[in-house]
């Protein structure tokens, strides 16, 4: 039986770009373009009309920023992940964009192999971001400045939080601070994807944060490597 394909709505201003980005993504065979947009406005329609599973938004878009778009587009496609594919490395709107939902935020610059396995990550469940992107997080956080993101939780005591980890819990953060994917820790650490994915569960439960972005951010912050 063959799996299920992924519906992606691909919404960029430049059409050049969002030709080729189509193009590329339509030589996956589990995934399926089922519409483009140029603007917020019209993506917004044609989420609500297509109710894909996932959306490549751009954040330079005319008129109304795409993280600015992010709420309207999720009410339009509740059941659609929305993974930020831009040129921006601000990390007000990395910040912004995790606050109103994104599952991931990549940049342009990501190879076509890597952008189809971060698709497949995000609809696994798993959040997604540029690693130039986690460091900004990093560096925000450490100076506690009035530029930290708001989509990070107010955290206790790194220390404190991550000494309530067993061994190999502590084992899954490091594979989570350097981005790995949970089939990515499980092969090495030798054990299976599903007991990987139950360890994160743990792991983000311990350090009262919802997302593996969020888990990374604490992990590096506190040294763990």
């Amino acid at each position: 039986m063959q799996p299920e394909r992924i519906r992606i709505l691909v919404v960029d201003d430049h059409t050049l770009f969002r030709r080729g980005l189509i193009a590329l993504l339509a030589r996956e065979p589990n995934f399926e373009i089922v519409g483009d947009a140029a603007d917020a406005g019209e993506a917004q329609r044609r989420a609500q009309e297509l109710q894909p599973d996932l959306i490549l938004l751009d954040n330079h878009l005319p008129g109304v920023r795409g993280v600015d778009a992010l709420p309207a587009l999720r009410e339009a496609a509740p059941k659609a992940r929305v993974l930020m594919l831009t040129v921006s490395e601000d990390e007000q709107d990395l910040g912004t964009a995790l606050k109103a939902g994104a599952a991931g935020y990549l940049l342009k610059t990501i190879e076509g192999d890597a952008l189809a396995t971060a698709i497949a990550r995000v609809m696994r469940g798993e959040s997604v971001v540029a690693p130039e992107m986690t460091s900004k997080l990093v560096s925000a956080f450490q100076n506690g400045g009035a530029t930290a993101p708001a989509a990070l939780p107010a955290l206790s005591p790194a220390q404190t939080l991550l000494g309530q980890l067993s061994p190999r819990e502590r084992d899954i953060l490091r594979g989570i601070a350097r981005g790995a994917s949970n089939k990515e820790i499980g092969t090495e650490l030798g054990i299976a994807e599903t007991t990987v994915k139950i360890h994160v569960q743990h792991v983000l439960r311990k350090l009262a944060v919802s997302t593996r972005v969020q888990a990374a951010v604490l992990a590096t912050s506190a040294g763990v490597s």
